[in-house]
């Protein structure tokens, strides 16, 4: 196999709680993960000159080892002693920096596409041990489907697919940096924490109003006060019908659940009409 076209999905969050800071600066979570249908085109080519070239349509995203997908590709490459190199170019629609893991999606792809190219024989769980050094999302963008994620992230448990739903994703025109964001959060007295049980009851009931109605992210506390617009964007979608919105990760997307399509789209609509944010999509959620 010379070439593999693979899909690199994003994610959002129904909920996120933060219980902990380790020594070590990692935090402790617990957050309920979800794929969404919107993605990365990845293409991975073998190549006779050894090593890892990548592009991308983005000219601003970096080309090498920072690209946590050419650390991917290079992580195997190494262990293995692959005597051959890979080109990866990947045409990216996941929003950049904005708390829906598209760089994890992208790596995640690539370990997969690359153990697959080369017949490395690793089982998903092998990927998933390689994947959590590059970044703690990194796993669970191999799982994908419905997750509770503890730990630092790494501590996957499948859960029942969430029900079927429209799902309106809206970025504002601001970057933030994940690491500042944990940072502000542990200078907080944090007393409120999301419904997490509330969220796994609603799923476990295959109950969407349930599920929307317990959504939450301790994030928010640190952002939407740094910036209020996210709290905005929250008004509109649920101006507009959404069951629920939050604030994705750690920002600055935002997402809202609707029961139709018709719904979702007028919520687009009236924040692109507000100048809210300028990437506006309308997907639905994605189960394995």
């Amino acid at each position: 196999m010379d070439k593999m076209e693979l899909k690199a999905l994003g994610k959002i969050n129904l909920g996120l709680d933060v219980l902990g800071r380790r020594e070590n600066g990692y935090h402790d979570v617990r957050m309920v993960m979800q794929t969404v249908y919107l993605y990365d085109q990845i293409v991975i080519t073998k190549t006779k000159q050894p090593g890892v070239k990548a592009e991308t349509n983005l000219f601003y995203l970096p080309v090498d080892e920072n690209n946590l997908a050419c650390r991917a590709a290079k992580m195997l490459i190494d262990e293995f002693n692959i005597t051959e190199g890979v080109h990866i170019s990947m045409d990216k629609k996941i929003p950049v920096s904005a708390g829906m893991a598209g760089g994890s999606a992208d790596a995640a792809a690539v370990l997969f596409g690359v153990n697959k190219m080369f017949g490395l024989g690793l089982s998903m769980t092998e990927l998933e041990e390689r994947g959590v050094k590059l970044g703690a999302d990194v796993p669970y963008c191999l799982m994908r489907g419905t997750v509770l994620a503890e730990g630092i992230g790494e501590k996957l448990t499948p859960l029942l697919a969430c029900p079927k739903c429209f799902v309106l994703l809206a970025k504002p025109p601001i970057s933030v940096s994940t690491k500042m964001v944990y940072e502000k959060l542990d200078a907080l007295e944090i007393t409120e924490h999301p419904d997490i049980d509330g969220i796994l009851n609603g799923l476990a009931r295959k109950n969407i109003h349930k599920v929307a109605e317990c959504m939450g992210n301790v994030l928010e506390q640190v952002m939407i006060p740094e910036y209020p617009v996210i709290g905005e964007i929250k008004e509109m979608m649920l101006e507009t019908g959404a069951l629920g919105a939050m604030m994705s990760g750690s920002g600055p997307t935002v997402f809202g659940i609707y029961k139709t399509r018709g719904a979702a789209k007028e919520g687009a609509r009236k924040i692109k009409s507000r100048g809210l944010a300028r990437q506006v999509h309308v997907t639905n959620v994605h189960n394995v």
